[in-house]
């Protein structure tokens, strides 16, 4: 690196005639000794259109004014670690009519975001911020263009292996320069080093940014658009040129002789060519000629101090736009998620798809029914080896369905993987199905069975009908309401009248439910009778040995084969009995023993 007084602005400071301290600004060989020159209008109009690749009208989302200021510390003498991770955790999002209280619980969201959507780029593996992907996946966008944005460019990364690879360069190259913002210097000399080394890397996330993402579309187009109106501004020219400065102030044309035993005998330099064109540049006469006279007006300041201040300089003119990286870096993390959903999917033998959403144009008008080929419930794929999908469809999508079947048969978790494939889809996200077509909905109630707890003052009848009155106090007209096992917290007639009156009533807000029930009978006699329009009726699929095959097919099972269950955990008749036998035995031997 040249001298500081060729290369920086600074304040310096002085002694006045009477002795007093002060400050003056100076000029220094031609190069001024006074803070920054005021940057050109072009660096200080704001930072350029925030790359957002999370709402349709770009912006900035996160609290400038706190990132600046994190910036300016880490900057400064470094970071702890996560430190930039909490302001993406807090950005703001599009509105939502979604409430994730009212589902999100139930759904495992935060299980399924550190199992399933976890990345790997550059060698290491990444879980997602669980606040900004959780939120972003819980609270779908009510803008319609918003939705769609998202779904357009999955579609193009899912269909070019060039631009999912620059995405994951562009994530490497933020989470580098994070990574040495979120250091800490330990000397001066050290921080001086490592103030260039951040804005290297700034540079380089940068210059990654504008060079990718040739030929896209979709918001992706934003990136390079962000990069290339960076690069054009005088900030970032003066930026290149000191980094150049700091690589490469010279060039040296060198000779050198080795001897027979191996060794240099002699270096000689045969031609010095330095760097004059870059504007950092000052002859090795012009920096003694500065340096004396700065000597001899009786300026104290270091060369490192002045180093510090024109690195300062520098990065100050480029901070508005480092605030727009570091909310770029948490919008990048959705998409890499949901990539990851895809590969992860894929590796099972499974599919993950951008669903047709049917959007209703009108009150009147009638979005086409649901259906979904190939649906799976993501949660398995963490824990899982062999997970079985299913097929499911309606011709309407305010239809209820009715599903029985045996425990264990795989109801719960086709609620659980219908309540993501709503949310996830709706979020602009890839669902867990080979294709899909869903009708976007106001809001999710998600309820699944619950076991009573210590501070419940409720039995389970309570708890079951507590649920059943927040259901109604939280729903909306065409609402998607999945409820497992309704009404089985008590003795069945009353559980069936509970039952028939939530359905009949939930009908007339024309919901997309789906409700679980054991009670056969009475789901037998609705089949029947038909009482309530709209309603479907789905049975757990048995193969011939009677055994669940995790399909589902229309109508009422017969059974829940409840002796499969017993048999299945040791509660059989014999079983009992012979543990009835061995306690009567181990008693009988304590009694016989001597006193």
């Amino acid at each position: 690196m040249a001298s500081p007084s060729s290369l920086a602005t600074a304040r310096a400071r002085h002694r006045t005639p009477d002795g007093r301290s002060g400050q003056t600004h100076r000029r220094l060989g031609g190069v001024s000794a006074a803070p920054p020159e005021p940057a050109p209008p072009d660096a200080l109009s704001g930072p350029r259109a925030a790359p957002d690749l999370l709402v349709h009208r770009p912006g900035l989302r996160v609290d400038a004014q706190a990132v600046k200021q994190s910036l300016t510390f880490a900057f400064a003498s470094g970071a702890p670690g996560g430190a930039f991770d909490r302001h993406i955790e807090s950005a703001s999002l599009p509105p939502s009519s979604w409430n994730p209280e009212r589902f999100a619980q139930h759904v495992f969201l935060p299980e399924l975001i550190a199992a399933c959507l976890r990345f790997t780029v550059d060698g290491r593996t990444h879980i997602p911020s669980p606040a900004l992907l959780g939120r972003a996946l819980s609270q779908p966008p009510s803008d319609r263009d918003t939705v769609e944005l998202r779904r357009e460019i999955f579609r193009e990364l899912i269909g070019s292996e060039a631009l999912r690879d620059d995405l994951a360069r562009a994530y490497a190259a933020l989470r580098r320069w994070v990574g040495q913002l979120e250091t800490i210097s330990i000397s001066r000399r050290e921080g001086s080093r490592r103030r260039l080394d951040i804005l290297a890397a700034a540079k380089e996330a940068l210059d990654t940014l504008a060079d990718g993402f040739a030929g896209a579309r979709s918001g992706l187009a934003r990136i390079p658009a962000f990069g290339a109106a960076v690069r054009g501004t005088e900030a970032y020219r003066r930026l290149a040129d000191l980094l150049a400065y700091d690589e490469e102030i010279a060039t040296l044309d060198l000779r050198i002789r080795v001897g027979s035993d191996g060794h240099v005998r002699d270096l000689r330099a045969l031609s010095v060519r330095e760097n004059e064109d870059n504007r950092f540049y000052r002859s090795p006469i012009g920096r003694f000629v500065t340096r004396l006279v700065m000597l001899w007006r009786g300026y104290r300041f270091s060369e490192d101090e002045l180093l510090v201040r024109y690195v300062n300089g520098v990065f100050e003119g480029v901070e508005d736009e480092l605030v727009a990286l570091v909310q770029l870096l948490g919008d990048l993390e959705f998409y890499l998620a949901g990539l990851a959903l895809h590969d992860r999917a894929r590796a099972a033998g499974l599919s993950a798809c951008l669903p047709e959403l049917a959007w209703a144009s009108g009150a009147r008008d009638e979005p086409r029914g649901r259906e979904l080929k190939g649906l799976f419930n993501p949660l398995l794929l963490a824990t899982s080896e062999n997970i079985v999908s299913c097929d499911i469809a309606a011709e309407r999508h305010d239809a209820t369905f009715i599903v029985t079947g045996p425990n264990s048969g795989g109801k719960t978790r086709l609620l659980e993987a219908l309540s993501l494939a709503q949310m996830l889809g709706q979020a602009g996200f890839l669902v867990p199905a080979a294709a899909a077509r869903l009708s976007p909905c106001q809001g999710l109630f998600v309820s699944l069975i619950e076991q009573a707890q210590a501070d419940h003052s409720e039995g389970r009848l309570g708890m079951e009908l507590l649920r059943i009155r927040s259901l109604f106090e939280a729903m909306q007209v065409g609402d998607m309401v999945v409820l497992d096992e309704l009404c089985s917290g008590t003795n069945p007639s009353e559980g069936e009248e509970i039952f028939q009156l939530v359905v009949s009533l939930l009908s007339e807000l024309r919901p997309q439910a789906f409700i679980t029930t054991h009670f056969l009978e009475l789901a037998s006699r609705l089949e029947r009778e038909r009482p309530v329009d709209r309603l479907v009726f789905l049975q757990v699929e048995l193969d011939e040995q009677q055994w669940p095959t995790y399909q589902f097919v229309p109508g009422v099972a017969r059974t829940s084969l409840a002796h499969r269950t017993a048999a299945r955990l040791g509660v059989t008749r014999e079983e009992l009995v012979a543990l009835v036998e061995r306690s009567k035995r181990a008693h009988r031997r304590r009694g016989a023993e001597p006193g």
